[in-house]
């Protein structure tokens, strides 16, 4: 409004800039917003992803445990 003002002239020769400016104003809110739900969204799923390593690590573990006891219940089972 104070270009207009300053300058003088019709309206219409600055509102479709000032619209082009709210335009503009309401799609980087909007791709704030759509970044701030999707930076959630990974958060949510490296936390997803640490808690499945976890687990895999626990049965390669569990399954070498269980490979290591059955090579010494055979070991003990030939000294006998």
């Amino acid at each position: 409004m104070s270009a207009r003002r300053a300058v003088g002239g019709s309206r219409f020769l600055y509102d479709s800039f000032e619209a082009a400016q709210v335009h503009l104003e309401a799609q980087e809110r909007l791709f704030e917003a759509r970044k701030e739900a999707l930076d959630f969204r990974l958060g949510r799923l490296e936390g997803a992803f640490e808690r499945l390593e976890k687990r895999l690590w626990l049965a390669v573990y569990g399954v070498a445990a269980g490979v290591l006891m059955h090579g010494a219940l055979a070991l003990l089972s030939i000294v006998q």
